[in-house]
């Protein structure tokens, strides 16, 4: 589908990718239909049916290795995904963060027992992860959070409050940033995981209702009182959550990126479409000098982006991605991809505006992509230590 003429990078370039990539897109055609996904806006969640569907045809604990019950791929094959999912407007789904965030959270710190306890359950769905970081009062300043996480013998008792949590009225695994310490510090916070069913005093609260991203479940999430085993704490030495954030926030903020030009691309494929067959004064609108000009910039910058987020997986996959990288790769591309769907928004005319048409959901999708991750204001200030 992509307009772009960038050729796939050569670490791509594996018929086993894609082989995978035609297994997903015909997975996705099949049980995630345009109905089912309006149903999953109508009800503000894709159903947990949906989760063991994907389990089962092997699109769950992707890049986790097959030694702790995954299924032994790379971040390629989190790629793959994440661009299968954006050509089907797909964006809602929660399966990039339980692949690609929390589950290399266990993989990378957790002890042996918790790896085995967690992620085969993770990969066969039986768990659906979340991590909640954010609070009403503390988003990017991770060393704001209030949730407490209080020693009582062989327990830690968790208080406090999140929101805007992803996979929130979903998840039965959750990674709970908390702070072990009063001071305000980064060995204060340290990384709990709650598993939802086994505890008493969790509460979900709100699914929030948003602009965009309707199916997803972004909720809100109460602890009151509740006790987790120390043997929940991640890596099972306290004091070394904010580094273990720091850590993967570079692969977490490249996967926004992937799903902003993947967003880009499809925005571009549905207008140079729509402009082909859409008539004005008896021509196609493409033969307007201004809509070819504004589709020609659309596409020069979108080339751009395109060979950019390559360069960053690349890196990725050799270890070399730094936050600095990952910062410009998340601020760059999400502002791009909110401006090239604004433009082709205003081509389609007076249908762009209705939600009938993709590019109106891409514009309410699209949105937040420059808030979550880190808002872009802070990916330019972490882009400017660097100087």
């Amino acid at each position: 589908m992509s307009v772009l003429n960038v050729p796939a990078p050569d670490f791509m370039a594996d018929e086993e990718l894609s082989i995978f990539a035609r297994s997903v897109g015909r997975f996705l055609d099949e049980y995630a239909s345009p109905e089912r996904q309006n149903q999953w806006r109508r009800n503000g969640v894709v159903e947990k049916e949906f989760w063991t569907e994907a389990a089962q045809a092997g699109l769950l604990g992707l890049s986790t290795s097959a030694e702790w019950g995954g299924l032994g791929g790379d971040f390629r094959h989190e790629a793959v995904l994440i661009e299968e999912l954006c050509r089907r407007g797909l964006e809602s789904w929660g399966a990039p963060l339980h692949n690609g965030i929390v589950m290399p959270y266990v993989e990378s710190y957790g002890t042996t027992e918790q790896k085995q306890r967690w992620l085969p359950r993770l990969t066969s769905g039986e768990l659906i992860a979340a991590i909640a970081m954010t609070e009403p009062d503390a988003g990017s300043d991770l060393q704001g959070i209030r949730t407490t996480a209080t020693r009582s013998g062989d327990h830690y008792i968790i208080n406090g409050e999140k929101t805007f949590i992803t996979n929130g009225q979903t998840a039965n695994l959750v990674v709970v940033v908390a702070r072990t310490a009063r001071e305000r510090r980064p060995d204060a916070i340290s990384l709990l995981v709650v598993e939802t069913d086994k505890v008493e005093g969790f509460q979900r609260g709100r699914n929030l209702e948003k602009i965009g991203l309707e199916a997803a479940d972004t909720s809100e999430l109460v602890f009151r009182e509740v006790r987790v085993p120390v043997a929940n704490l991640l890596g099972g030495e306290e004091g070394r959550g904010f580094y273990q954030l720091m850590e993967k926030l570079p692969q977490e903020r490249l996967i926004i990126a992937l799903q902003g030009i993947a967003m880009i691309e499809r925005a571009l494929h549905e207008t140079i479409t729509y402009v082909k067959q859409r008539k004005v004064f008896g021509r196609p609108l493409i033969e307007n000098q201004t809509v070819q000009f504004t589709l020609a910039e659309c596409k020069t910058d979108a080339t751009v982006a395109r060979v950019f987020a390559n360069h960053c997986i690349g890196l990725h996959l050799a270890g070399r991605l730094d936050s600095t990288t990952a910062s410009m790769a998340k601020y760059w591309i999400t502002d791009l991809q909110n401006r090239v769907v604004d433009q082709c928004l205003q081509l389609h005319g007076g249908y762009g505006y209705m939600d009938e048409y993709p590019i109106a959901r891409m514009y309410k999708d699209a949105r937040v992509s420059r808030i979550y991750g880190g808002a872009n204001e802070i990916m330019k200030l972490l882009v400017a230590r660097s100087l």
